[in-house]
C-alpha cells in the first residue's frame, strides 16, 4: 500500500497539497492561528530541502521505498489540517485543545524529520551522486567519517535578489591573478545573504572554470580544526590520516593542498560562518601558495587574515522584490491584494534587511489586507519587529550572545547603551566617551571607549564613521566622529534590556509618544527604580509635564527631545538623583529651544559631566550657585553661550571651581570667550570648533597654566593667537587647523617647552613662522598642507625629533 502511494505522486506534489492545506486553514480556522502559522514558517524553510531531496533521488534512480516514511507524514499532515479547517469556533474547548495539540505535533514531526532525515539524506545522496562512490566503495565505507559530509556548495535559491553587484565585485577579485589578494573576508550582519552569496559563486560557471578544485566548509561557533581538515580529506578522495595534533593536521594538508597545485588547477577554499574567536582557526589556512585563494564570510572582520568586503543592505527595489517574493502567492490579483502603498511602507519598515524582508513576508503571504494593515500599524506604533518575529530576533540575537562569551564582558554592555539613542540619529562618539568613562569605569580620554567601538564595528553591530581629514586617533580627539546602527540592532538592544521586570532594569529606555506615559509612570503609587542610565526621547507633541519618579541609582540620564515650541524644561525628578554624574541633553529638532529649570542642577552634588545640544542657554547662570563636581562641560550648536555666563552674579571659577575640559562646537554666534572662563585655573582641555564669529582668543588665555590641549579649530575669523600663549607651559597639543585668517605666530610660541603636536593644516593665510620654532626642542609632529610644509623645511634641521605629516586630502560627506 505504501508503494502505492508514493507512485500516485511526486514527493513536491504531496509537500504543495500540504502547504496549501496550511494557508487555507489558516484563514478559516483563526483559532488555531499561532500554531498554523508556526507550522507554515517550517514547511516553508524546508521546502527547498525538500524538493532538492526528491530531485537527487530522481537523478540516482533510487527506490521509491526511500521516501514512503517522508511521503506519509506528509499525507497524513494534510488530512489533519483539513479536519482542523472544519474545526467551528463554537465547538467545545477540549476539541479545540486535542486539534491544536495535533497541530503542534505535527510540527514538531516536520522539524524531527527535516534535523534526522532529510539532512543526513542529502548528504549521503550528494556522496552516491558523486565520481567518488566507486572509490568509497572499494576502501570501505567508514562509520568513522561517514558523517563527515560534502565539501560542496549546495545550491542557492534560483531567483537571488540584491546579490548580482557583490557576486560580480566578488569575481573581479577572485579571477585574477593577484596574490595581494588571495585572501578575502565577506562581512555583514546575521541575515543579509553572505551564505547565499558563497554558494552562488562556487556554483558560478565562470569560478568553477578558473578554479578546478572548489572546497566549501561551514565552519560555525562551534568549530573543530581537526574535524575540517578531515572533511577536506574525505572529499578529496584520500584516506583520511590519523593525525597526532592541530599543528600536525595542518602541515599534512598543506602537503596535500600543494600536491593538488602540482597536479593543475588553482584551488578556492570557502570557509563559511566564521565566528567571533575563530581567528587562531583561520591563520592555519594562510599557505603562502600561488594560485591558492580563500573566501570567508562572517560577522565580524578579520583584517589580520584578508581584505574586507563589506556586504550591503538591500536597496529599495531590490528590498521590494524580495519582499513580493515571499510575501505575495504566484499568480494572485484581485481585491484581495494590498495596495501598493500599504505594499511599500511595510517594505520600508524592514530597512533593507534581507533576512527581515523575508520573515515578514513570509508572515503576510495569502493573508487577507487587514493582517497587512494590522502588520504595519504595528511596526508604525514602535513594535520591532525585533518584538514579535521570533526568526529575526534568533538571528540577531547569536550575534549578540558571541558578547558574552567574550573575554571583555563590557563590550555587550557598551552595545546595550547605544539603545538609548534615537532611531536613525548619529550617535556622537565624545557622547559615549563621557557615559562609558562612568557608567563603565572606563578611562577618561576615551582609549578603550574607542577600543569598543572598534571591535562593535568589526563584528558589524555599529558603523563608526571618522571624518575627519588626516584625524589623528593618538590626540584623543573625535568631534567629528559618530556612529550608526540599523535600526534592528537598536531594538534588539532595546528589547533586551526590556527583559526584566521595569524596576529591576539596568537601563531605562523611554520612547514617549505626545503625552503618552507608561502605566508604572503615572501610577498614583511610584515604584523605585535601580537603573543606572536613564534615557528618555519624546516628540514634538509632548508638553514638558513631567510626572514624579524614583531614580535614585542612576548615574546617566539622557533627555532626547525634537521640540518645536520655545522651551523645554528640564524635569524636576532630576533633584533627587544623588548619584548622577553624566548629564545629556539633546535637541533633535530644527531650531535650538531654550533651556529652562536650570536650578535643578544645583541638587546634582556629584554631576561630573554635562553636554547640551541645540538649545539657548542665555539662563544656565542664574540660579546656579556651585557644580563643585562638574569637569566638562560641552556645548554643541548651543545659542548665547557668551550671555549665559555674563547674566551671572557669581564668578564662572566660584560655579566651576573643578572644571577641566570645556568644548565648544558649532555655537555660531559666540563672538567672544565669556568673561572669566580664563580664571579657570584648573582647566587643562578647552576646545573651540567651527565657531565661525569667534573673532579672537582673549590675551587672558596665558592665565590657564594647566591647559594641555588647545584647540581653535575651523574658526574663520580668528586672525591671531594671543602673544601670552608662551605662558602655557604645560601646553602639549595645539590645533589651528582651518584657521584660514592667521597670517603670523606669536613670537613667544618657542616657549612652549612641552608642545608635542602641531595641527596647523588649512591655514591659507599663514606666510611665515617666527624664528623661536628653533626653540621648541620638545616637537614630534606637525600635520599640515603641503604649502605650511615649505615653512618648516629651513628649520627641520634644528628640530631632529620632528615630523611633518602631510596627510591627503579627502572630502567627507558623511556628517551631513
Amino acid at each position: 500500500m505504501a508503494l502505492e502511494i508514493v507512485g500516485e505522486a511526486a514527493v513536491g506534489a504531496v509537500f504543495e497539497k500540504l502547504l496549501e492545506a496550511v494557508v487555507d486553514a489558516r484563514n478559516k480556522a483563526t483559532q488555531f492561528d499561532s500554531s498554523l502559522k508556526k507550522l507554515e514558517n517550517r514547511l516553508t524553510f524546508i521546502k527547498s530541502c525538500i524538493l532538492q531531496v526528491e530531485k537527487l533521488n530522481d537523478q540516482l534512480d533510487r527506490p521509491k521505498e526511500e521516501m514512503e516514511k517522508l511521503v506519509r507524514i506528509l499525507k497524513d499532515g494534510e488530512k489533519l489540517i483539513r479536519k482542523c479547517s472544519n474545526v467551528s469556533c463554537c465547538n467545545n474547548l477540549m476539541k479545540k485543545w486535542r486539534y491544536a495539540s495535533k497541530i503542534d505535533a505535527l510540527d514538531d514531526s516536520v522539524l524531527k524529520l527535516f534535523q534526522v532525515d532529510l539532512l543526513s539524506r542529502m548528504e549521503i545522496l550528494a556522496i552516491f551522486k558523486s565520481d567518488r562512490f566507486s572509490l568509497i566503495s572499494n576502501r570501505g565505507f567508514s562509520h568513522k567519517y561517514e558523517n563527515l559530509g560534502s565539501c560542496e556548495a549546495s545550491d542557492p535559491p534560483a531567483l537571488l535578489v540584491g546579490l548580482d553587484v557583490p557576486l560580480k565585485e566578488l569575481k573581479r577579485r577572485l579571477l585574477k591573478d593577484d596574490h595581494h589578494e588571495s585572501r578575502i573576508v565577506v562581512s555583514a550582519p546575521g541575515g543579509c545573504g553572505k551564505t547565499t552569496l558563497a554558494k552562488r559563486l562556487c556554483q558560478d560557471k565562470q569560478v568553477k572554470e578558473y578554479f578546478e578544485h572548489i572546497f566549501y566548509v561551514t565552519v560555525s561557533k562551534a568549530f573543530d580544526l581537526i574535524g575540517i581538515i578531515n572533511k577536506l580529506y574525505w572529499h578529496n578522495e584520500e584516506q583520511v590520516p590519523v593525525f597526532q595534533n592541530e599543528e600536525d593536521a595542518v602541515n599534512q594538508l598543506e602537503l596535500m593542498l600543494k600536491k593538488k597545485l602540482q597536479d593543475g588547477g588553482r584551488i578556492l577554499l570557502v570557509l563559511d560562518d566564521v565566528w567571533c574567536g575563530a581567528e587562531s582557526v583561520l591563520v592555519k589556512f594562510k599557505f603562502q601558495m600561488q594560485d591558492y585563494k580563500v573566501l570567508v564570510t562572517s560577522r565580524n572582520e578579520f583584517p589580520g587574515f584578508g581584505s574586507t568586503y563589506n556586504l550591503k543592505l538591500l536597496n529599495e527595489e531590490d528590498a521590494r522584490n524580495l519582499f513580493c517574493r515571499s510575501a505575495i502567492p504566484q499568480g494572485r490579483t484581485g481585491s484581495s491584494m494590498p495596495t501598493e502603498d500599504l505594499l511599500n511602507k511595510i517594505v520600508r519598515q524592514c530597512k533593507g534587511f534581507p533576512l527581515a524582508l523575508e520573515v515578514v513576508g513570509r508572515s503576510l503571504h495569502g493573508q487577507p489586507v487587514e493582517i497587512w494593515k494590522s502588520t504595519l500599524m504595528k511596526l508604525c506604533e514602535g513594535q520591532s519587529i525585533v518584538n514579535y518575529e521570533d526568526e529575526v530576533r534568533n538571528c540577531l540575537q547569536s550575534s549578540l550572545d558571541a558578547l558574552c562569551n567574550h573575554k571583555d564582558i563590557i563590550l555587550k554592555e557598551c552595545f546595550m547603551d547605544l539603545g538609548s539613542f534615537p532611531e536613525d540619529q548619529k550617535i556622537p562618539v565624545t557622547a559615549l566617551m563621557d557615559i562609558w568613562a562612568d557608567l563603565h569605569k572606563l578611562d577618561e580620554d576615551g582609549v578603550h571607549a574607542i577600543s569598543n567601538l572598534h571591535k562593535l564595528r568589526s563584528r558589524n553591530l555599529l558603523n563608526l564613521v571618522l571624518t575627519r581629514n588626516g584625524a589623528n586617533e593618538n590626540d584623543g580627539w573625535y568631534n567629528d566622529a559618530f556612529v550608526t546602527q540599523h535600526d534592528l540592532l537598536r531594538d534588539l538592544a532595546i528589547y533586551q534590556s526590556n527583559q526584566e521586570p521595569i524596576h529591576k532594569r539596568k537601563r531605562l529606555i523611554l520612547d514617549l509618544t505626545g503625552n503618552r506615559l507608561p502605566h508604572w509612570w503615572s501610577n498614583e503609587k511610584q515604584l523605585q527604580l535601580s537603573a543606572r542610565l536613564m534615557s528618555i526621547s519624546t516628540d514634538e507633541m509632548f508638553s514638558s509635564s513631567w510626572p514624579n519618579m524614583q531614580i535614585p541609582e542612576a548615574k546617566v540620564l539622557i533627555l532626547n527631545f525634537n521640540h518645536t515650541q520655545k522651551k523645554y524644561e528640564l524635569p524636576e525628578f532630576m533633584k533627587r538623583m544623588d548619584k548622577l554624574k553624566v548629564l545629556m541633553v539633546t535637541n533633535y529638532g530644527f531650531c535650538a529651544s531654550e533651556l529652562s529649570n536650570f536650578s535643578l542642577l544645583g541638587s546634582l552634588c556629584n554631576l561630573k559631566r554635562m553636554r547640551l545640544e541645540k538649545v539657548s542657554i542665555p539662563t544656565l547662570c542664574n540660579t546656579i550657585t556651585e557644580l563643585k563636581n562638574l569637569e566638562k562641560l560641552s556645548f554643541v550648536m548651543c545659542h548665547k553661550i557668551g550671555q549665559a555666563f555674563a547674566s551671572s552674579t557669581a564668578q564662572i571659577p566660584e560655579i566651576l571651581p573643578n572644571l577641566r575640559e570645556i568644548n565648544i562646537d558649532y555655537c555660531n554666534d559666540l563672538v567672544e570667550l565669556p568673561d572669566g572662563f580664563c580664571d579657570l585655573v584648573r582647566l587643562d582641555k578647552l576646545s573651540i570648533t567651527n565657531c565661525h564669529k569667534l573673532s579672537a582668543l582673549p590675551e587672558e588665555i596665558g592665565k590657564l597654566l594647566n591647559l594641555e590641549v588647545l584647540r581653535i579649530h575651523a574658526c574663520t575669523k580668528v586672525s591671531k593667537l594671543p602673544d601670552s600663549i608662551g605662558s602655557l607651559q604645560k601646553l602639549s597639543v595645539l590645533d589651528i587647523t582651518g584657521c584660514l585668517r592667521i597670517r603670523n605666530m606669536p613670537k613667544r610660541i618657542g616657549e612652549l617647552q612641552s608642545l608635542r603636536e602641531f595641527q596647523m593644516r588649512k591655514c591659507r593665510g599663514l606666510r611665515e613662522l617666527p624664528s623661536s620654532v628653533t626653540d621648541l626642542v620638545g616637537l614630534e609632529r606637525v600635520i599640515c598642507d603641503e604649502e605650511t610644509a615649505q615653512l618648516w623645511d629651513c628649520f627641520m634641521h634644528l628640530l631632529p625629533n620632528l615630523t611633518l605629516s602631510v596627510p591627503e586630502e579627502v572630502i567627507n560627506l558623511n556628517w551631513l
